[in-house]
C-alpha cells in the first residue's frame, strides 16, 4: 500500500448506472458494471482490484442500488458488506456523491475521497495510480476539488470536457517523476456536437471529463452547502441518523423528494477551487459497443473466428460479434458491422452508430417491452 494514500484515504464506487447503449447485454437485472464485457473480468470487480492498490479495502465504499448489492454479493463475495452503500432510487451522481459523502465523514472527520465510476476502463493501472496519488496530494495542499481530466485524440461527442486555464505546478514529490500537468478549471462543457467538438480539439485547452474525483471530505461539503444547499441539509440530516434506528427512513425520505442533478451540474460548475490533473492512463468509459470494439480491437480479444468456432465469417470485413448465448453465428459478405447477441434479444448495427442504441431502449419502454430491458 502506498504511503501517500494513508489511513485517511477513502474511495467511493459509483455503481447504480444501467449503461443504456451496451443494450442487450447491460440490461435492468445485469446493468454493465456487473457484466463481462472483454471476456476479462467484470467492470466491476477490475475496478475495486484497481483501487484497492491505493487503498485500503476497509476504507473502499461502493454505492449501488437493491438489485446491485445483491449481484455485488455474488461477484465479490469477499467484500464486507457494511461497505455497501443502498440508495433507494437513482438520482444521479449529485445526491450519490452526498449519500456517501456522509456515510464517510461519519467515520473520518479528516477524509480524503476518490471518487470513481465502477465501468469504465483503464489499460494502465501503474499510471493511473501514480496520478491519483498526486490528486491526493493536491486535494490536501490546495483544499479544494480535484478532477482527472483525458487528452483528447478525437472529436469526440460522447465524453463532456473541462477547459484548462493557467497551469500550476505540481507538489514536490510529482514535479519531476510524473508525466502529467495540473491546471485550474476555466469551464466545464457539456457533450458537444460535432463542429464544437472539433472547436475543442484545435484549442488544445480542452480535456475530456473522465468523471473521476478527488477532494477533502471538508472541501465537498462545503460546496454542497453553498451550491446545493437543500441537498446539503439532507445530507446532514443522513449524516445525524447514520448508525441509528432512524437511518434507513431518514434516508428513504430523503431520497422520495430530492430532485435527479449531476454532481458537474450541481457543484463543479459552480465551485470556486476546482483543479483538473490531466495524465495518460488509458481511460475509457466503454459508453457504446463501438468504444468496446476499439478496445477489443486492440487487445486482440475478437479477431472474427472464435477458438470454439461458434462464430464463423466468410467474406467479411470490421466484424464484430458478442455472443455470450453461445449459439453459433455465421455472417457472410457483410463489412463494419456490430452483432451483439443474448438469450432473447439480437442487436445488429453499423459500425459508427452504437450510440443509439439509447433509441432502441426507449422504444422498447414505450412499447411496454419491459422483459427486455
Amino acid at each position: 500500500m502506498s504511503e501517500i494514500s494513508g489511513s485517511h484515504v477513502y474511495a467511493v464506487i459509483m455503481a447504480g448506472g444501467f449503461g443504456k447503449k451496451l443494450w442487450p447485454v447491460s440490461r435492468r437485472k445485469m446493468p454493465k458494471q456487473f457484466v463481462d464485457l472483454l471476456d476479462d473480468g467484470t467492470m466491476i470487480a477490475k475496478t475495486l482490484r484497481r483501487i484497492a492498490g491505493l487503498v485500503p479495502e476497509e476504507n473502499i465504499f461502493i454505492i449501488t442500488s437493491e438489485r446491485g448489492r445483491t449481484l455485488l454479493s455474488e461477484i465479490l463475495g469477499t467484500f464486507q458488506q457494511g461497505n455497501i452503500i443502498v440508495e433507494p432510487s437513482s438520482r444521479n451522481t449529485a445526491p450519490c456523491i452526498a449519500l456517501a459523502t456522509a456515510h464517510i465523514k461519519k467515520r473520518d472527520p479528516d477524509a480524503v475521497t476518490i471518487v470513481l465510476p465502477s465501468d469504465h476502463l483503464v489499460l494502465d493501472d501503474h499510471a493511473f495510480i501514480k496520478i491519483v496519488e498526486a490528486g491526493i496530494e493536491i486535494a490536501r495542499e490546495k483544499k479544494g476539488l480535484v478532477t482527472l481530466g483525458i487528452k483528447p485524440d478525437r472529436p469526440e461527442t460522447a465524453y463532456g470536457y473541462i477547459q484548462a486555464d493557467g497551469e500550476l505546478s505540481l507538489p514536490a514529490p510529482f514535479s519531476e517523476s510524473l508525466d502529467c500537468q495540473l491546471f485550474r478549471v476555466k469551464a466545464f462543457a457539456e457533450k458537444p456536437d460535432s463542429a464544437t467538438a472539433e472547436v475543442f480539439l484545435e484549442s488544445r485547452d480542452f480535456y475530456w471529463n473522465s468523471g473521476i474525483f478527488i477532494w477533502h471530505i471538508d472541501a465537498i461539503a462545503r460546496e454542497f452547502e453553498r451550491s446545493m444547499p437543500d441537498l446539503y441539509k439532507d445530507l446532514l440530516d443522513i449524516y445525524e441518523s447514520l448508525g441509528t434506528e432512524r437511518e434507513h427512513k431518514v434516508i428513504e425520505d430523503v431520497y422520495s423528494w430530492i430532485h435527479p442533478r449531476s454532481i458537474d451540474y450541481g457543484i463543479m460548475e459552480k465551485a470556486d477551487k476546482v483543479f483538473v490533473l490531466t495524465g495518460e492512463f488509458g481511460w475509457t468509459d466503454l459508453g457504446c459497443w463501438d468504444e468496446v470494439l476499439k478496445v477489443a480491437g486492440s487487445r486482440s480479444l475478437f479477431s472474427g473466428l472464435h477458438p470454439d468456432n461458434r462464430v464463423v465469417q466468410v467474406d467479411c470485413k470490421n466484424v464484430f460479434v458478442k455472443n455470450p448465448s453461445g449459439k453459433v453465428i455465421c455472417t457472410i459478405g457483410i463489412e463494419d458491422v456490430i452483432i451483439v447477441e443474448t438469450d432473447d434479444a439480437l442487436l445488429i448495427c453499423r459500425k459508427g452508430e452504437s450510440h443509439r442504441v439509447r433509441e432502441v431502449v426507449d422504444i422498447l419502454r414505450r412499447e411496454g417491452l419491459n422483459d427486455y430491458l
